[in-house]
């Protein structure tokens, strides 16, 4: 063998060698940039804010949010986004903060007083389940609407 053919077997290996290193899922898996559009803003106050969740457990708790976008509410249509995601399973609940303490007021502390919406739109009766919201995020990019309800 020539020098010339040496080095080329020897960088073949070695590349491939290099790539055997590397997990499939990085090599396939690019970020992706979610966008969320909020229907139904009945006005002007406050914020609309989205939560987004991986995991069960954590669903609807902003505190363990994946996480946590808002702007300023506009009567009609927002949208939000959500970047740097890793592709995968997300369920999101979003809410008009028309009184921009952060959080979503209920009335009992049970029945929501502000505007809020869940990915999918489920009709619920009682709290919402992160099975009845989950979706796919797939790169390079997802586009959700949400219809806030009042």
């Amino acid at each position: 063998m020539t020098p010339i053919a040496d080095f080329l077997k020897t960088s073949r290996l070695f590349l491939l060698g290099g790539l055997a290193l590397v997990p499939p899922c990085a090599l396939a898996a690019d970020d992706a940039t979610l966008t969320v559009t909020l229907r139904n803003v009945r006005d002007a106050g406050g914020a609309v804010r989205a939560g987004l969740y991986r995991e069960p457990a954590t669903f609807r708790k902003e505190e363990k949010a994946v996480g946590v976008t808002q702007a300023p509410a506009i009567p009609g249509e927002v949208t939000l986004r959500f970047a740097g995601l890793p592709p995968g399973r997300y369920a999101i609940m979003a809410y008009h903060d028309e009184n921009g303490d952060g959080q979503l007021n209920r009335r009992f502390g049970m029945f929501p007083s502000e505007g809020y919406g869940l990915s999918n739109n489920p009709q619920v009766s009682g709290p919402p389940a992160f099975d009845d919201s989950a979706f796919e995020v797939a790169a390079p990019a997802t586009a959700i609407a949400i219809e806030l309800r009042y």
